[in-house]
This record gives structure tokens, C-alpha cells and sequence, in this order.
């Protein structure tokens, strides 16, 4: 083993906010691979300790493609590890690897959140291999194994760190960019908006957590039947690589529409934000607008982010495009509406009712399924941990290098009875 991967060469490119990737980085050093990480800014920079293996990418984005090539060529790449598969850089380094026979290590926030990641081999969220795998193929590779299941915990642990961290970052990559000047970010604000709003969230959290108070309480104790919305983030990569709207507004005219038509007149529907919304769209004066030209007054509720287990263990069903917050929804039995493609869009679980109709009667999912289903998660993708928390990053370490370093990803390695034990998340009370 040791000898094997005394021959693995890694290149990193963007991965999550904050000193992960350095850690990862690390420790596959220490287990005898080497490493190096590719930069495309000044926040990259900042969260990469070896300044050896570090190479700043200062091209422009027409020339990424021969310079990643020339990478892979002059240092004998092997593997190639990244966060996200779907922004320009990152799918363009992927298609390069995958003609090259280069194993590609994709990390993604986690399936089952909120205290696991997700790490798979070749793709994510719509590209995953789960998206072709049925309920009957992981029920079989499931008999070769004997966990319990363990309770997600019901609170996301790194939330304050993962804002931190994201406002180190844009603020290195807007007043500390000169070398990178032909860089180009992904998301359609420039780096100076990104970071007043993630100040903007900073400060006034305080104030955003008292509203978010009042919204749930005043919902939980309503006395109505309601139903969920869930809504992502409007830069997030499934929303708008995987799903069949342009905006935000799109999907909540088609849901408030639904609603509006097929609903019992004594329903509500309850609007809940991402947990990271930064206020960069309109939201509450979207919903407004809608609830005003559907005659839904005082039938529609807005909440800003916060925990959704106060939510939904009084909801009556939820709609998404192809948020993971999905995933907690099935864990209850919920009727579940989807749009996109997403990891847990499975015949079993997922409704095929128009939305008219799923708001009049929904059809519930078969939970036995699901439990199988989310059984074969935990045993492979979905590895405890954080990116963003000391806490979370040690956990997540103990797992980690080692999958990266197995022969098989994680799906295979179950199914060929090949996949190592992995001591699993445990709450103690």
C-alpha cells in the first residue's frame, strides 16, 4: 500500500471555504503521495500552507484548458481533486482527466446534511453514478452489511464558521487580487458585492435569527395545515446546472400557482429560505407580488433560513427544485414534490403528481425504501464531518484520505464487498 501510493500525484484546484484543503493536502503528503494545488486567486492562496507546491494560475479562463493539460503532463497527474464538478474551470479540468485515465475525487456538500459530506468519484448531484443506481441494485449491495443507523443530528455545526471563512476569502480576492487580475468568478456578482454580503450577514445575524424566531413560532403555532417550500441558494450549482428554472422567481411562480389551484382553502404554504441567503434577490417582495396576484393573502408565510426540523415536524408535504434538505423530508415519510435532477429522485420516493394535484392529495413515499436507500449513503458518499469546523474537519480526516487512497470509489467498493469499515456518526444524549 504504501509503495502504491508513493506513485499517487495529486492536483487540487478550488475546493470549500476555509483550510480543508490544506489539511487533505497534508495528510496525503503524509501518507507518501504528492501534491500540489492550483490557485486561480488570492483567496486560494490564503488557505494553502505549502507555498512549494502551490501554482498560481494568472491566465485568462479561454486559456485554462491547454494550461490544465500542460499540468497534467508536467508533473505525471494521477488524480485530480476538487469542490463542485460544475463550474467552468472544474468541468473543463474533469473532461481533460477523464481522456487522460485520471482518477477525479469530487467533493460536495453533504446528501444527508447536516453533519456529512459527500465524497464521490467522477461527479455530484446530477452527474453521480446514484443517478443511475435503482433502489433494488443498493438494496443488494446491502446485504453484505450490518450498521445501525444513526440519527442526524438536527443542527447544521459550522454555519458561522462557514460564513467567516467565505468572508476571508472575498475579501483576499477584492483588495488583494492584483496578480490575478484575468481572474473570473463563477457567480454572476463581482467579488466586492459577494463580500458586503457576507458581511452583511455577519452583523446582522443577531436580528435575522430574532424574525426567524418569530416567523416559525408564529407558523408552528398557527393551528394550520401548511406545506414546505424549500428553496437553494440562487448561484447554487444543482439549482442551476440541474434544474429546469432560470431564477428563483420562476420555480415560486410555478409552486404558488400549484398551490393556488389545487390547495384546500384552509392550507398555507410556508416559504423557507436557505440557511445562507444573503439577501442578493428580492425574495420577500417576489412573494409578495405573487401572493397578491394569486389571492393568497395571509396564506403565505416567508421564513428566513434556520433549523428545518422545527418546520417540517409539523408540515403536511414539500416542494423543492433539488435541495438536499430534500433528504430530511424523506427521513419523515413526507410527501416530497421535486423539479430537477437530483441524487434521491428515485420512483420510490420522489412524487409524479402534477403540482395542482400533489398539493390537493399527495402521495406519500415508501419509507422502507428510503431507509435502504439512505442506508447505502452512509455506507459510501456520505462521510461525517465538516469542512468549516475544527471539529467537523478532525471527524471528517479520520475517513477521508483513506477513500481517496482505496482502489474502487465508494459506490463500487460496496458493491464488491471490497469497501473498509467506517465507524459512523453517533449522537450521544
Amino acid at each position: 500500500m504504501a509503495l502504491q501510493t508513493a506513485t499517487r500525484r495529486f492536483l487540487f484546484l478550488q475546493g470549500p471555504h476555509g483550510p480543508f484543503f490544506d489539511r487533505l493536502g497534508r495528510m496525503l503528503r503524509a501518507a507518501g503521495a504528492q501534491v500540489w494545488r492550483v490557485g486561480f486567486n488570492q483567496g486560494d492562496a490564503m488557505f494553502w500552507r505549502n507555498t512549494a507546491s502551490y501554482i498560481p494560475y494568472t491566465g485568462t479562463p479561454e486559456e485554462w484548458g491547454a494550461a490544465c493539460a500542460d499540468l497534467f503532463e508536467r508533473h505525471g497527474i494521477t488524480d485530480l481533486a476538487l469542490y463542485g464538478d460544475v463550474r467552468p474551470i472544474h468541468a473543463e479540468a474533469i473532461a481533460l482527466a477523464r481522456a487522460r485515465g485520471i482518477t477525479v475525487h469530487v467533493f460536495e456538500e453533504g446528501y444527508l446534511r447536516p453533519y456529512w459530506v459527500t465524497y464521490e468519484r467522477d461527479g455530484t448531484n446530477g452527474n453521480s453514478a446514484l443517478m443511475t443506481m435503482s433502489v433494488d441494485d443498493m438494496r443488494h449491495a446491502l446485504e453484505k452489511c450490518d450498521l445501525e443507523l444513526p440519527d442526524p443530528p438536527a443542527h447544521w455545526g459550522d454555519m458561522r464558521h462557514h460564513i467567516f471563512y467565505g468572508a476571508i476569502y472575498h475579501f483576499c480576492v477584492m483588495a488583494l487580487n492584483r496578480r490575478y487580475h484575468q481572474f473570473k468568478p463563477h457567480r454572476d456578482l463581482t467579488v466586492a458585492q459577494e463580500f458586503r454580503l457576507y458581511l452583511k450577514r455577519l452583523w446582522a445575524m443577531p436580528l435575522t435569527s430574532l424574525e426567524r424566531r418569530l416567523a416559525s413560532w408564529r407558523i408552528r403555532n398557527g393551528g394550520f395545515p401548511y406545506h414546505l417550500v424549500l428553496l437553494q441558494l440562487a448561484h447554487d450549482s444543482s439549482f442551476r446546472a440541474h434544474g429546469p428554472f432560470e431564477t428563483q422567481a420562476q420555480f415560486l411562480e410555478t409552486v404558488v400557482d400549484g398551490f393556488a389551484r389545487g390547495a384546500p382553502r384552509h392550507h398555507h404554504l410556508v416559504i423557507k429560505a436557505h440557511p445562507l441567503e444573503d439577501g442578493r434577490l428580492p425574495l420577500r417582495s417576489v412573494i409578495r407580488k405573487l401572493t397578491e396576484a394569486h389571492d393568497l393573502r395571509g396564506r403565505v408565510h416567508f421564513v428566513r433560513g434556520g433549523k428545518l426540523a422545527l418546520l417540517l415536524n409539523h408540515a403536511r408535504s414539500a416542494v423543492t427544485v433539488n435541495s438536499t434538505a430534500a433528504q430530511q423530508v424523506l427521513w419523515r415519510g413526507m410527501p416530497l414534490k421535486a423539479f430537477g435532477r437530483a441524487v434521491f429522485d428515485k420512483a420510490e420516493f420522489v412524487s409524479a403528481q402534477p403540482l395542482e394535484q400533489f398539493f390537493s392529495a399527495p402521495t406519500r413515499p415508501d419509507a422502507r425504501a428510503y431507509r435502504q436507500y439512505r442506508h447505502f449513503l452512509l455506507e459510501t458518499s456520505q462521510v461525517p464531518g465538516g469542512y468549516y469546523s475544527l471539529r467537523g474537519r478532525r471527524q471528517l480526516m479520520r475517513h477521508v484520505v483513506d477513500m481517496m487512497l482505496a482502489p474502487h470509489d465508494p459506490y463500487t467498493a460496496l458493491i464488491t464487498g471490497d469497501a473498509a469499515p467506517r465507524q459512523q456518526l453517533r449522537m450521544v444524549q
